[in-house]
């Protein structure tokens, strides 16, 4: 149990986001300590909450997406369509040091939530705002999740696949994760400079602008006038190699000759080293589908953990690819606090966290996800609301 002082303990965050990004942002403040309090349509809530439900989710008794993004959080169902409703959320506004939303840019418009209409009700305020496609552009207006934004749209999709398959959709939440820790960092710049000037902000980003940045190491290429049509397929040392059970090794780490020739002496195949095809990097280059296509059938010949144990003992850079079922044993992951132990029973042993370290800055231990509007009343009470006016306010819809 934390009993130093949080960070952002006293920090005050509204989630008005949905899905992942924004709300994995979110997250990031309310494990640092801040009050966090989910704003969500009375009785739907968001429609993450289901997500784990879906077919191509892993079966789990555990709501594991809704608890990983929405951990420490408070809910307050409003209906931001009625006028009390939107007092409501207004009088929330005024007091309060970070606005996150996703919400589209034209719902935005029709509610009065743009940063132009809530900024007069709170100069201090960080109005923290999350698009697809960016702030500006005919295509401002646009939804779309990461799969399309960050991974197909940035080109990172079609650039991930072998030469002449068809590229492959992105995982869950992708694109989301790393977008909402940029989000985070413009919060954190915002808030030093409210600390320095007594004025908030607007900041924002967008999934786009993160696929962008993910692939700029080749996109960046494209302002240089780069050829394209030579960058290689998945051949030679960038290519994976399937072992005798069905796991895949990697050997991208092998780069000078010494590696390479190290390898080749692991593999029991010296005569390799002196094959004119292969004797040079130049020769290897020349040959490189020759080579790995022989490099293939030797290690489909012997089991993965075999090939691991063999490597480690002759100090080959060579790695397993993870399954995600290999996580809960990796001493990386677990010694590195990267899945901690929760705070309190959720049916899950340990929960992943952000990748943002900051030595002697203390976090909170994961706590459920709140219910649809689970703590609106206590809320509500706390805005001064009566008990009779809370019930007023059911019968109304509003919350």
């Amino acid at each position: 149990m934390v009993t130093e002082e949080l960070l952002f303990q006293g920090l005050k965050v509204l989630d008005l986001g949905s899905w992942i990004a924004a709300p994995s942002c979110a997250a990031m403040f309310a494990d640092l300590g801040a009050e966090v309090i989910k704003i969500e349509q009375p009785e739907v809530g968001d429609a993450y909450r289901s997500y784990y439900l879906l077919p191509r989710s892993p079966n789990a008794d555990a709501n594991y997406t809704w608890t990983l993004d929405n951990r420490n959080k408070r809910s307050l169902s409003l209906n931001l369509k009625a006028v009390a409703g939107r007092a409501i959320l207004e009088t929330l506004i005024r007091q309060c040091d970070v606005y996150i939303t996703n919400q589209p840019l034209p719902m935005r418009r029709e509610l009065g939530l743009m940063w132009e209409d809530l900024q007069p009700l709170n100069e201090r305020m960080i109005y923290a705002s999350l698009t697809a496609y960016g702030e500006e552009g005919p295509e401002r207006d646009k939804e779309a999740f990461d799969l399309v934004a960050y991974w197909s749209r940035s080109g990172l999709m079609n650039q991930m696949r072998h030469d002449d398959v068809q590229p492959r959709q992105a995982m869950a939440g992708m694109g989301d994760h790393p977008t909402g820790v940029a989000l985070y960092a413009s919060i954190v710049t915002a808030l030093l400079k409210r600390e320095r000037t007594g004025r908030g902000a607007k900041v924002h980003t967008s999934l786009l602008a993160n696929g962008l940045w993910s692939a700029s190491c080749l996109a960046q290429a494209v302002w240089a006038d780069a050829d394209f049509s030579h960058i290689p397929g998945q051949s030679g040392m960038t290519a994976l190699f399937q072992a005798a059970d069905g796991r895949w090794i990697q050997f991208s780490m092998i780069r000078t000759v010494e590696d390479f020739d190290r390898l080749v002496m692991a593999l029991g195949k010296l005569e390799w080293l002196t094959d004119d095809r292969f004797a040079t990097p130049e020769s290897r280059a020349d040959n490189t589908v020759l080579f790995t296509q022989m490099l293939r059938e030797l290690i489909v010949q012997r089991a993965s953990h075999e090939w691991m144990s063999l490597f480690q003992a002759e100090n080959i850079p060579a790695a397993l690819v993870a399954q995600f079922e290999d996580l809960p044993n990796d001493p990386q992951v677990l010694l590195n606090s990267m899945a901690t132990e929760p705070a309190e029973e959720l049916g899950m042993p340990r929960v992943v966290r952000d990748p943002v370290n900051v030595d002697g800055v203390a976090r909170v231990g994961a706590t459920h996800a709140p219910d649809v509007g689970e703590h609106t009343d206590e809320i509500l009470s706390d805005l001064g609301f009566t008990d009779a006016q809370v019930v007023q306010l059911r019968n109304e819809g509003v919350v």
